[in-house]
């Protein structure tokens, strides 16, 4: 699969904010008991996920922020809505390499996507004034991402039986296949073990009657090239019989 970037979706959506075209930026007007705040993508996400942060001005944040994108025209640039998926990325890096570590095989990009379409989906279901709701927003995106890598684990390649019934049933079993009038027919009757053929092959023939050519005649070539050494374990038989005879 392919990276949209280095790193995915989420390294696009993180170079890109900051930087939309025409130095466009969303900025977040906040009001925090009797402030009004005028905060920059780099400001809004220090308060949200820096070392000294302000509780009841995360909130203000993420309210603002989601009241803004749910607001947004639908034919709109969008710029509202990424802005959000943009907050939420810092807290979903962590699970996002739990799981890329616990299944290396997984798709980083799949990953990614997963979460940027839930935190859309969620974001369409917030409630702006509710509590805790880029908790919310956030924790919806952890669990996709989580509930993505199991499905996709449990996943496992199934046989098409309608087209395995069709192969089998347009074959032609070898007891109702056309039978030589003269010839043999070669029986290779192995054990029940799993191990497979990797032993002695023993050929075995009928007496050889009046007006029947001798078939040992044909094999020397065959039996050179499937001989092993003469202590090896006995694996199976190959039996000869005339094409059509009772077995």
């Amino acid at each position: 699969m392919t990276l949209t970037g280095s790193g995915g979706v989420f390294a696009l959506i993180d170079r890109g904010v900051p930087g939309l075209p025409g130095g466009k930026q969303p900025s977040l007007t906040v009001h925090v008991d009797s402030r009004t705040l005028q905060l920059s993508p780099e400001e809004s996400r220090r308060v949200l996920y820096g070392s000294r942060r302000d509780a009841a001005l995360g909130a203000a944040v993420w309210q603002q922020a989601v009241t803004d994108a749910r607001r947004e025209p639908r034919d709109g640039d969008g710029t509202g809505r990424l802005f959000v998926v943009w907050l939420a990325l810092p807290g979903l890096y962590r699970n996002l390499h739990r799981i890329l570590r616990r299944w290396r095989w997984l798709g980083r990009a799949d990953l990614e996507a997963e979460a940027v379409l839930v935190v859309l989906a969620a974001l369409d279901a917030a409630a702006p004034a509710g509590p805790d709701t880029g908790g919310r927003l956030i924790k919806e995106a952890v669990n996709g991402m989580w509930a993505y890598a199991k499905r996709v684990t449990r996943e496992t390649s199934v046989v098409d039986i309608d087209a395995f019934a069709e192969t089998r049933n347009a074959a032609v079993p070898p007891e109702e296949g056309p039978r030589p009038s003269e010839g043999w027919e070669v029986h290779i009757t192995p054990p029940p073990r799993r191990e497979g053929l990797y032993a002695t092959l023993r050929f075995a023939e009928p007496r050889p009657r009046e007006g029947c050519p001798r078939t040992g005649s044909h094999l020397p070539d065959l039996v050179f090239r499937a001989r092993r050494h003469e202590d090896a374990d006995l694996i199976g038989t190959l039996v000869l019989r005339p094409a059509g005879a009772r077995r």
